[in-house]
């Protein structure tokens, strides 16, 4: 049966929604004629753009992809989840399959071992943030490689040796050889910490550059951050972290949306800010629409228990706990139990960014160190000694 329609009840409901008429949207209106002077902030999964208010032109900052390094570091963090993809491959299927991409993957090793050195990254990728630690990130890099070719050419010599034990044991824990190594589990906390370590630097003296008025700032992370799944709560965005470790979590929670669906300008090419600038009429709709619902609330509901924003504490480990639903919390830059049980939380939970799984710490000690990062110890690199080996 073909299902109909009631032009009058329907009418009746684009009265109030789902049309530039509705009252609804009216209300949006006259909520945002209070907030036209109000500094909006909208972060893509690339870029920051600040909206001063008042007509002023907006401000981009980039902050992931296009940013020195990045790949680079990506690239060697990617090493334990590629090896331990192969021992996958090998299991599910019971064959040899695995080996086409094995020996793939060692050749380009080998490649990037070669490439590797601490001219390239002092002098070439020359990220600020990373000055004073490139011998230490291409040692890091060399000692990775070494051992990663080394687990590769014992499996391809005999397949039997890919397994979860000796990933585990020889090569993420670093325990099972007939001397210890350094875990890898350091080297992959090392590189997520420093990738989130520059982002966060930049976006820190970015926002510290600007007055903002952060008891009044409109903030929307908007459209797909990392995988599809990722980075739509505040726990799970480290965008989110961000943007709240730089007003000093003086941006109340209820001031902040997460926006999945809402379409984002593209990075700016030489400069041209005019898709940025179209877009602010309608950020600022969505941001003021979903504010005028939420006054509702207390306008017809007053007496009974209101919504508060559950806030981002992190569960304790220390307390016990064997199942955690978020990230843990972690103590210091020595607490491994917490940062490579974050290891495993970023890959099991789809909610989380995968190179978000340290970023709030680098965040919160760059925020207690007046944002210079030679002040700030980076776990599972400083104080390891990947030239020797331990």
């Amino acid at each position: 049966m073909a299902s109909h329609e009631s032009p009058e009840l329907v009418e009746l409901f684009t009265t109030y929604t789902a049309s530039p008429v509705s009252i609804g949207r009216h209300l949006a209106e006259a909520t945002a004629e209070r907030t036209d002077n109000d500094p909006l902030i909208v972060a893509t999964g690339a870029d920051l753009a600040l909206y001063p208010g008042g007509g002023q032109d907006p401000q981009v900052e980039g902050f992931r992809l296009s940013t020195r390094g990045f790949k680079e570091l990506a690239g060697i963090s990617h090493l334990g989840p590629a090896l331990a993809s192969l021992v996958q491959i090998r299991a599910l299927r019971g064959d040899d399959s695995w080996q086409a991409d094995g020996r793939r993957l060692l050749a380009q090793v080998e490649v990037a071992r070669a490439a590797n050195s601490v001219e390239l990254w002092r002098d070439t990728i020359a990220v600020e943030a990373y000055r004073g630690r490139e011998q230490a990130i291409a040692d890091m890099i060399d000692h990775t490689c070494r051992r990663t070719e080394d687990y590769l050419r014992t499996a391809l010599a005999d397949q039997s040796y890919l397994n979860v034990h000796t990933l585990r044991e020889d090569y993420l824990a670093g325990t099972g050889g007939s001397q210890p190594a350094v875990p890898m589990n350091h080297m992959m906390i090392a590189t997520f910490f420093l990738a989130g370590m520059d982002i966060a630097f930049r976006v820190l003296r970015w926002f510290g550059g600007n007055d903002i008025d952060w008891n009044r700032a409109m903030v929307i992370i908007a459209g797909r951050q990392g995988r599809p799944t990722a980075g739509v709560t505040w726990n799970t965005s480290s965008v989110a972290a961000m943007i709240l470790g730089a007003s000093g979590h003086k941006l109340p929670l209820e001031r902040l949306y997460m926006a999945p669906h809402v379409r984002v300008f593209a990075t700016p090419v030489n400069g041209d800010l005019s898709e940025v600038k179209a877009l602010e009429p309608t950020f600022r709709t969505i941001w003021n629409g979903i504010h005028a619902t939420q006054e509702l609330g207390p306008a017809m509901f007053d007496g009974y228990p209101r919504y508060v924003p559950g806030g981002t504490e992190a569960p304790d480990l220390a307390t016990g706990l064997t199942e955690v639903s978020d990230m843990p919390k972690i103590h210091s830059a020595e607490d491994m139990l917490a940062m490579v049980t974050r290891l495993r939380v970023v890959l099991e939970d789809p909610r989380q960014l995968l190179s978000g799984c340290v970023t709030d710490f680098a965040v919160a000690q760059l925020v207690a160190r007046d944002n210079d990062p030679t002040r700030i110890t980076v776990p599972g690199l400083d104080g390891v000694d990947y030239a020797g080996g331990r």
